[in-house]
């Protein structure tokens, strides 16, 4: 945790992460590893990104039904956790530290890109009114296109996607080489499918109460503490965002409460993002008291640094690490266009922008090719 003269550059232990800094690159998805294979270019990429203190992988399905997007990579076959053992030997190289985000999309998928053209899951059978993004395989060009309508997930198989964590987990660090995963809890895929009642409409379980709702989120976080050791484990929430069409009817008491029973798990870290995903770091509509939820969750013993995103500059990350509203601070589109974004906040260089047009998809360009000072 922050000590009194902690600096955005002074190092951090997080649970069993050793961290050289307080800055995190934060998980960007970037749609370039085809059927799910991260690619050569991949650990180039990362690696390139290694002194960051924390590199958060782009969010990576853990099985073939936990996909929503094209070309994202995966950790359930020979080939994905080979591509990523490149990764983590690459970063590891280099002296830096690297976590794989898990994910399930839930409701935030397409019939296309799942097995056998089987419907998206959720806790309820609502379609999201966003959109995901496929690639034509025979022109290579991408578009963003409407989820499809999702299935009910049944009782019975919500230990089966439990079991995907795990599984995902396990081998994320005994097979490719990673220090740790971060669970991704956020944005309105699956877990905050079922966490938000905006999206859960179930009266069995897993929906209803706040308990009820904080169910799987809680199951699964459990299960990967025991699986590979809660100190090798983070976990991303969004209270308030309205990423994917997700909302809450009163999510201070739901996070209040999510954040005392994460706080017994012994996690290396929370990571909460401030407002709307990429988007203003105050809602109008949905009000949110962040140092309620902090102290919900140290005033019950939960000892693991406390990550903050959204929208930070230099100087507002060193505010908030100097006064003890965050123990590290992670950073998004500024990485993407800045290799070396720790050493350019170090010395208080100039940034390069970020071309928003090769985001998603493509190839070296706008992946690997941004420039570092001279």
């Amino acid at each position: 945790m922050t000590s009194a003269n902690s600096t955005l550059f002074s190092p951090i232990k997080a649970g069993d992460l050793h961290l050289s800094n307080r800055i995190a690159m934060a998980p960007l998805t970037r749609n370039r590893s085809p059927d799910a294979i991260p690619k050569d270019i991949t650990a180039t990429y990362y690696a390139q990104r290694a002194s960051a203190g924390l590199l958060i992988t782009e969010a990576t399905a853990i099985d073939p039904f936990a996909q929503g997007y094209s070309d994202v990579p995966g950790l359930y076959g020979t080939e994905q956790l080979d591509g990523w053992k490149k990764v983590t030997a690459a970063v590891h190289a280099r002296g830096g530290k690297i976590v794989t985000q898990l994910w399930h999309v839930g409701r935030v998928s397409h019939v296309d890109l799942l097995p056998d053209g089987d419907p998206p899951v959720a806790p309820s059978a609502i379609q999201a009114k966003t959109r995901t993004f496929l690639i034509d395989k025979a022109t290579g060009e991408g578009q963003f296109l409407p989820t499809s309508k999702p299935r009910a997930l049944q009782a019975k198989e919500i230990p089966v996607i439990v079991h995907s964590f795990v599984q995902a987990a396990r081998s994320a660090v005994e097979t490719a080489g990673f220090d740790g995963v971060e669970i991704h809890a956020a944005n309105g895929y699956l877990l905050d499918q079922f966490l938000k009642d905006g999206a859960n409409h179930r009266t069995d379980d897993y929906g209803g109460s706040i308990e009820n709702r904080a169910r799987l989120l809680l199951e699964v976080t459990r299960a990967l503490a025991d699986a590979i050791g809660g100190g090798k484990v983070g976990i991303r929430l969004s209270p308030v965002t309205p990423a994917n069409d997700i909302v809450d009817s009163n999510p201070q008491p739901l996070f209040d409460y999510v954040a005392k029973q994460l706080a017994q798990l012994g996690l290396a870290y929370i990571h909460v993002i401030e407002g709307a995903t990429g988007g203003p770091r105050e809602i109008a509509d949905r009000p949110f008291d962040y140092g309620q939820f902090k102290d919900s969750y140290r005033l019950n013993g939960g000892k693991g640094a406390w990550m903050v995103n959204n929208g930070y500059d230099a100087a507002m990350a060193a505010r908030a690490i100097e006064s003890g509203h965050a123990d590290i601070v992670a950073f998004g589109k500024l990485f993407i266009a800045n290799p070396d974004l720790v050493e350019r906040l170090h010395d208080n260089a100039p940034l390069n922008a970020w071309d928003q047009t090769t985001f998603y998809g493509g190839g070296e360009k706008g992946y690997t090719d941004y420039p570092k000072l001279a």
